[in-house]
């Protein structure tokens, strides 16, 4: 998506340090999350769409 982490929180508005902490395995992403971000980018047409 060509952003950095801080980018990353700002746009979504989540905080930094969570951030952080999914990266270094601190804590866990949500799977909800996870789909309601890549859809969002799939929209912004950030990335492709998932043909499945």
């Amino acid at each position: 998506m060509g952003m950095n982490r801080r980018e990353f929180s700002d746009y979504y508005g989540i905080p930094y340090r969570t951030v952080q902490d999914w990266e270094a395995e601190k804590r866990q992403l949500p799977d909800y999350l996870l789909r309601l971000i890549k859809y969002r980018a799939e929209m912004e047409g950030m990335v492709k769409k998932d043909k499945s």
